[in-house]
C-alpha cells in the first residue's frame, strides 16, 4: 500500500536535520540511523548511512535509481545460508556412509 500523495514522502525528521546539517556543512561522514521507514528522497544522494539492520549498521551509499526506496530495502536483515538436500543430509547421519 503506498502512501498518499497528499502526505507526500515519509522522511524522518532526525534523518532530515542531520542530512541538513551534513550539506550545510560540506562533510559527507556516515549518518546513523535507525529509521529503516524513511524514504530516500533526492537530498540524499552522494551521502553515506549506516543503517541498522536489528543487529549491526550496514554502511548504505545513496544513488540516483534509490530515491523513492526506504533506507531499510539495503540492509538485509536476514542471512541466507542455503538450501539443503534432503538426500545428502541423511547419507551424512549414517554410520558406514
Amino acid at each position: 500500500m503506498s502512501r498518499s500523495l497528499k502526505k507526500g514522502p515519509y522522511v524522518d525528521h532526525n534523518v532530515a536535520e542531520k542530512v541538513e546539517a551534513m550539506l550545510k556543512a560540506g562533510r559527507k561522514d556516515p549518518i546513523t540511523t535507525w529509521a529503516r521507514s524513511c524514504t530516500i528522497i533526492p537530498d540524499f544522494v552522494g551521502l553515506t548511512f549506516m543503517v541498522h539492520n536489528g543487529r549491526h549498521h550496514h554502511k548504505v551509499t545513496i544513488t540516483e535509481d534509490m530515491v523513492g526506496h526506504k533506507l531499510g530495502e539495503f540492509a538485509p536483515t536476514r542471512v541466507f545460508k542455503g538450501h539443503t538436500n534432503k538426500k545428502e543430509d541423511s547419507k551424512a547421519g549414517t554410520p558406514g556412509a
